[in-house]
């Protein structure tokens, strides 16, 4: 408990936590917390099992406590940049008055934009009407910019019309679409001055100090109407000083700091150009926080770990909703009706609910997106953008929208790209880096090679002995078998797959979960975020065709610094599977010529996946026969998967023994289907995989 309020958790929460047994914060956790406590967005990379989960519900939990606990009391909204007037009255840069990719720092004076096609702009909170007046902007990095002036009739891109004066780091100054050269170029380090003498009509800057001379005459249209700091960026990022801090380069010839100005020209009706802001009364039932996962499974059990870390919580309580499909909508507005504070749920619901006006986005002040690389690898990019576009950047009772997105890897393009357009200079905490493993996970291959092994030929037709305790059940796709009713089976197992029902879906996981049976059979459903206690081995039969996935999978087991048992049973052979690109995605389906021929089948090559796994990994998988005789020394004999290592010895031999028979009646069918196709020319249709 102690650790956990060392960061600045709650009491409360802290409580929680240690009734979970969780003594000491992981590192994704120690690291997280307090930077999402702080205000800011977080990019969240570590390794599957780590307690991802826990290091962005625990601070969403308390912001969304204090926000309602302020509420209830009648206090403001604390936050650096505030709306209303209070942000107005300010000479900082303006949250209502800027592009959709434009960040704003929580000084207000910090500004970024990190689109490398697209120019996204912004203009200050007050202008001014009179007088002779001066502010510096410094550049941090090598990035396209302008800055200069403009009225609040002009766009977003300075310098693009007739009521705007820019100046560029290209060295060329830009008004109404006319870019002539100026000065000099400028870029990172350096420090330009915009000055400006409403009084002469003159618009001049100056670089570092020197005095660049006369660049504007401000045209008789625009005499009487107030002039604002204004900028305009192209993946790049600039420091406003208004006076407020000492000048690098003070003015001469009597120009005063913004900051000392008698007087500036607030601006009365908001030019809000792409940006987002809550304009409508305050919702106090409107959720606080939007949490999305990519699966139902991942949702609840999300959802489970609100209310374990929630526990404590009173006066108010906090409320929280699932939103997943497969679950009657009418329960869900239901609820929403009466109110919630946190909302988890998947994307086709979510979406579903928002674009009929039924899920209210307006006082949302987190958005997290869980497993982000598995939501863009689903398609789900045009929903998060629709999403993010419908939630305010400040909600209407002054707080900012903080964004976190995590994952187990984090570093590809399209994850990266997104961060970039929906996130606000994002503390990046990676302890993961390119889709390592922990150590606690041990990886082993069964070659399956039906060329030399033709045990399978004297395996009679009833070759695999069981107590047949599913001997009755029903297994057709969707159906709903009972299965075991006692523990003492040693095949007892359920399914996880997309056919099956949503509520067979969450009973069979439970069923798992609690022991009741002893094998989950599953496609890949099951290999993200998913957390099952004490799993100790995950098997293979097929490779995944992405590498990346094979990571998300073998991630199920050695979590939360137990040991773990990778098995892969790896053809030698080339196969021919399904991959079905028809319209019935296979059902009905016969056409077995390759999909570059036009039919729905392809060759796999386990072999070569291996090898790229590898690769990816940056190490060899050690190869073993079926009886997993694994050498003791591999392992220094001091394993029990399921549990913690331990300190010495152990009784690693005699646990894998257990599974041994089990992995080789799997490899001994695997060589049967493979051996199939090699004597028959063809694989028969009931012995092809569906990918």
């Amino acid at each position: 408990m102690a650790a956990f309020s060392e960061m600045g958790v709650m009491p409360e929460i802290a409580q929680a936590v240690e009734e979970m047994d969780w003594l000491l914060p992981t590192d994704i956790q120690a690291e997280s917390i307090p930077l999402i406590l702080g205000g800011g967005d977080v990019l969240m990379a570590a390794e599957t099992g780590s307690g991802k989960t826990g290091a962005f519900s625990i601070p969403v939990i308390q912001i969304v406590y204090e926000t309602l606990k302020d509420q209830q009391e009648g206090k403001k909204g604390k936050t650096t940049i505030k709306t209303g007037a209070s942000v107005l009255n300010k000479w900082q840069m303006n949250p209502y008055d800027r592009g959709s990719a434009f960040a704003i720092g929580s000084d207000g004076l910090c500004c970024q934009s990190r689109e490398v096609k697209e120019w996204h702009g912004c203009r200050a909170t007050k202008g001014l009407t009179k007088g002779k007046h001066y502010y510096e902007v410094s550049c941090h990095d090598q990035g396209l910019c302008r800055v200069g002036w403009s009225s609040m009739q002009a766009s977003l891109d300075l310098g693009t019309d007739k009521f705007g004066f820019g100046f560029g780091g290209t060295g060329k100054k830009s008004h109404n679409k006319q870019f002539d050269n100026y000065g000099e170029e400028f870029t990172m380090h350096d420090t330009i001055g915009c000055y400006l003498d409403i009084d002469k009509g003159h618009v001049k800057f100056s670089k570092n100090g020197k005095d660049l001379g006369l660049a504007f005459e401000i045209p008789p249209h625009m005499k009487n109407q107030a002039l604002f700091p204004a900028c305009v960026l192209k993946n790049a990022e600039l420091k406003f000083n208004f006076g407020e801090e000492e000048f690098k380069f003070p003015p001469k010839d009597g120009f005063v700091a913004l900051s000392k100005a008698a007087d500036g020209y607030v601006v009365k009706s908001q030019h809000t150009g792409n940006a987002q802001v809550a304009q409508t009364k305050f919702l106090p039932n409107a959720p606080k926080a939007l949490i999305v996962e990519p699966s139902r499974e991942l949702a609840e059990q999300t959802l489970n770990n609100v209310k374990q870390f929630k526990k404590y919580i009173d006066n108010p309580k906090l409320r929280e909703l699932l939103i997943i499909g497969g679950v009657a909508a009418r329960d869900q507005l239901s609820v929403l009706d009466n109110g919630v504070d946190i909302v988890v749920g998947t994307p086709g619901r979510l979406d579903d609910l928002v674009s009929t006006g039924k899920l209210n986005l307006s006082q949302v002040r987190f958005l997290v997106l869980d497993e982000a690389d598995g939501l863009l690898s689903q398609g789900y990019s045009d929903f998060i953008n629709r999403i993010h576009s419908q939630i305010p950047q400040i909600t209407s009772d002054g707080k900012r929208l903080q964004v976190i997105v995590c994952s187990a890897t984090l570093h590809s393009f399209d994850v990266k790209k997104l961060s970039e357009k929906i996130m606000h200079f994002p503390t990046w905490v990676d302890l993961k880096g390119e889709d390592s493993v922990p150590d606690t996970v041990h990886h082993v291959v069964v070659p399956v090679n039906p060329k030399t092994d033709r045990l399978w030929e004297r395996l009679g037709k009833n070759h695999i002995r069981t107590d047949d305790v599913h001997a009755k059940d029903n297994t057709r796709p969707g159906a709903n078998s009972p299965g075991p009713d006692k523990k003492g089976h040693q095949f007892s197992c359920v399914c996880l797959h997309g056919d099956r029902k949503p509520h067979e879906r969450k009973q069979n996981l439970e069923r798992f979960k609690k022991g009741d049976v002893r094998f989950l059979i599953c496609t890949d459903v099951a290999a993200r975020g998913i957390d099952i206690h004490g799993v100790p081995y995950v098997i293979n039969v097929t490779l995944p065709d992405e590498k990346q996935n094979y990571v998300h999978r073998i991630g199920r087991v050695g979590r939360a610094e137990r040991m773990g048992l990778a098995i892969s049973l790896v053809a030698t052979e080339k196969e021919k599977v399904w991959y079905h690109v028809c319209s019935s995605r296979g059902k009905g389906c016969y056409n077995t010529r390759l999909k570059e021929d036009g039919g729905c089948t392809i060759w796999y090559n386990e072999m070569q996946l291996l090898s790229e796994i590898e690769e990816h990994l940056n190490c060899t998988i050690s190869q073993v026969e079926p009886d997993i005789k694994v050498p003791v020394d591999e392992f220094d004999g001091k394993v029990t998967y399921g549990q913690k290592r331990a300190a010495g010895g152990g009784n690693y031999k005699g646990h894998v023994d257990i599974l041994a028979p089990t992995v080789q009646e799997l490899a001994a069918l695997e060589k049967e289907a493979q051996t199939s196709f090699l004597h028959l020319g063809y694989l028969p249709n009931q012995l092809f995989r569906t990918f």
